[in-house]
């Protein structure tokens, strides 16, 4: 049986963790690695078995793993994926990948060299029954307009409140609904995207963006919008979505939520606010919606995915690879480059 091994045992691990306990019948979990060694252990006693390492050096030596789980904060990336790689081990390595591009280009090229199986954390990607549908409609129409959204508050991590090692929201967060707009619609072009600060004032030692918003010019030539920001204290703050926008339909994407997708009728009674007769404007709703639903953890199958794939050899059903989620980074750290530069960026996708 293949062995896997984990380095970072904290809420990211703990989530791949709840996962990996059902995994038994086709994987040995045989390490767990923490600088702080009582995480390390309580991973050995969730996961009833294995060893707890402090040294991922160490723990690479003894277990000889046959992959590894890389869930690290975003400013520890580099040196362990390079060794990894060096030693010829698959790996899962959460997202954001890394803080600097040129790093993150050197982990890819490295292990396309060495034709190592690879993935990332955009689980979002796996939520079958709502993605399907999302793609299948931008393919069956011109999409000229996405409009998305992604707000919610502060997460209580130390390293997440500064920019300079979280990377922002843009890229420790919300590259998930950057992600899922590459996956389901188009690549990016180029960006310009503007950040405000001052209205988060209640959180000690906190240096990042309040709030984001990114103009991006797509390859079809489309136009999006995405806004994101931590500064909401109650989920009524702002009813967070992707949106698919055609001429006469729309599609609104929910990330491990929901898919609704409008028709081109509008609607017959002016009840949602915006129904103007004779100028173009058209109903907000539209009497013609289908919805689909996701209530699972996307996380299971994308976790198995991997693990199946090493164990056959074979990663062609891994839906993000690390080549493929790098263009995702690309994405979101052109984003901040915009923000510092105060110029529009071209999105290095290769």
């Amino acid at each position: 049986m293949k062995k896997l091994a984990m380095i970072g045992c904290g809420g990211i691990g703990s989530y791949h963790l709840s996962h990996f306990v059902n995994f038994k019948d086709i994987v040995e979990l045989a390490g767990f690695c923490d600088l702080i060694p009582e995480k390390a252990e309580a991973f050995v006693e969730k996961a009833g078995c294995g060893k707890a390492f402090t040294d991922w050096r160490e723990m690479y030596d003894e277990i000889q793993p046959d992959m590894v789980f890389i869930c690290i904060p975003p400013y520890c990336h580099g040196e362990i994926e390079l060794e990894t790689i060096k030693r010829g081990i698959p790996f899962f390595v959460e997202k954001p990948l890394a803080l600097d591009l040129d790093l993150a280009r050197k982990i890819r090229d490295a292990a396309a060299e060495k034709n190592l199986i690879t993935a990332s954390g955009f689980q979002c990607r796996y939520a079958n029954e709502i993605v399907e549908p999302a793609k299948q409609f931008c393919r069956d129409n011109t999409v000229i307009y996405v409009d998305a959204t992604r707000m919610g508050g502060v997460p209580m991590v130390d390293w997440w409140r500064h920019k300079d090692i979280s990377g922002g929201q843009i890229v420790e967060q919300t590259i998930h609904q950057f992600d899922i707009i590459r996956y389901i619609f188009d690549e990016p072009v180029e960006v310009f995207t503007y950040g405000t600060r001052g209205f988060v004032t209640e959180v000690p030692d906190y240096d990042t963006d309040d709030l984001s918003t990114t103009v991006v010019k797509f390859r079809s030539g489309a136009l999006g919008v995405i806004s994101t920001g931590d500064y909401a204290t109650k989920g009524a703050s702002f009813d967070s979505k992707i949106v698919f926008s055609t001429r006469d339909k729309r599609c609104e994407h929910k990330i491990i939520g929901s898919t609704l997708i409008y028709g081109d009728k509008p609607a017959e009674q002016k009840t949602d606010g915006f129904v103007v007769s004779g100028d173009g404007g058209l109903g907000a709703g539209g009497n013609e919606v289908i919805e689909y639903k996701f209530a699972k953890d996307a996380g299971i199958e994308c976790d198995r995915t991997f693990i199946e794939a090493v164990i056959s050899g074979d990663g062609s059903k891994i839906r993000s690879p690390y080549a493929d989620a790098f263009k995702s980074v690309a994405f979101t750290l052109a984003c901040n480059k915009s923000m510092e530069t105060g110029a529009p960026v071209k999105v290095e996708l290769e």
